[in-house]
């Protein structure tokens, strides 16, 4: 029974507190949020976001195509 009596303690507890703070300061709360990934594994994640956003992306085979043959029609 003890172990009932703390857990209704301990959600009591809360409840309480939640009611007794003012909105402005739980919101402030609510949108202080990290990334998951920043959480879970520090500044790694973002680090190699942006070292991958320095290097140029490869152009798909049918863009190149389409602009092959725009150029050609100009000529």
């Amino acid at each position: 029974m003890a172990k009932g009596d703390e857990l209704v303690k301990y959600i009591t507890e809360r409840v309480v507190d939640y009611v007794e703070t003012p909105r402005e300061v739980r919101r402030e709360r609510s949108k202080v949020k990290e990334p998951w990934s920043r959480r879970w594994f520090g500044m790694i994640p973002f680090s190699i976001s942006l070292w991958a956003g320095q290097i140029p992306k490869p152009k798909k085979k049918e863009t190149r195509r389409k602009e092959h043959a725009s150029r050609s029609r100009e000529v």
